[in-house]
């Protein structure tokens, strides 16, 4: 991740304040370094948005579903023709380790998850995370919707039933939570989000140790602002197309 250091941050810019704190602790890091460190924030208070913002978030999600209806409709409609059901439904772990029914436009064959093992010797991702820039069970249509991040836009409802945010740590299978680190863990002090720090700072070109330290300085940094920047970065993020897959 490349930080430019020809502008000092500003408390008007908390996304670059977060990346810069996050490049600098990564750039000597090791992955014993990490486990410490993780281990000395186990016991630090998380920054937790209360009742009245997890409101806000609901009613900002329910406005984004009537004004994006028209685009899922024609995706719903692009994923059905391309075969199988248009919605895929998968256990992911929350706040405080609270499982949950998190949706997505379905994106992948119907038996993807039973081709899973075959293709373990290919994993590009580090850490526990399961990624391939070239993923066979990708359908056609799962390709472009996965590049500009449309498959998660049923999360939306997600966030107006209350079991995600629209800003935070995205939501980890469980079995992705059992080889968690103590720094790693400090991801479900605060409900996973539809968008995150690392999700602008470079998304699936990030390694491990990178994504869970850009997790765990949000986790310490959260405020309002930090997500409503994070928010207005999403939008280039997702246009871009980078370092999504």
């Amino acid at each position: 991740m490349s930080i430019s250091t020809t502008t000092a941050p500003t408390a008007l810019d908390p996304v670059v304040e977060a990346e810069q704190a996050t490049s600098a602790a990564s750039a000597a890091a090791t992955e014993a370094e990490i486990v410490v460190a993780g281990a000395a924030l186990g016991t630090a208070p998380a920054r937790v948005a209360g009742r009245g913002y997890a409101v806000l978030n609901a009613v900002l999600a329910l406005a984004l579903i009537l004004v994006l209806a028209p685009v899922m409709l024609v995706v719903a409609v692009a994923v059905k023709l391309d075969g199988g059901p248009v919605l895929f439904r998968q256990k992911r772990v929350g706040r405080d380790g609270a499982e949950f029914g998190m949706l997505k436009f379905r994106s992948m064959v119907v038996d993807a998850e039973a081709r899973l093992a075959a293709l373990a010797a290919h994993n590009e991702g580090s850490g526990p995370l399961f990624k391939m820039a070239s993923d066979p069970r990708i359908t056609r249509v799962g390709g472009v919707l996965r590049k500009f991040s449309l498959d998660e836009l049923p999360q939306l409802f997600n966030v107006v039933g209350g079991s995600m945010a629209l800003v935070g740590p995205r939501p980890a299978l469980r079995r992705e939570v059992d080889q968690y680190c103590p720094l790693a863990a400090r991801r479900l002090a605060v409900k996973p989000g539809l968008t995150g720090l690392w999700q602008v700072s470079g998304r699936s070109d990030l390694s491990w140790v990178e994504s869970i330290r850009l997790d765990a300085e949000y986790v310490e940094r959260w405020s309002p602002a930090l997500d409503l920047a994070i928010l207005f970065r999403t939008v280039g993020a997702v246009l871009r197309g980078g370092g999504a897959y």
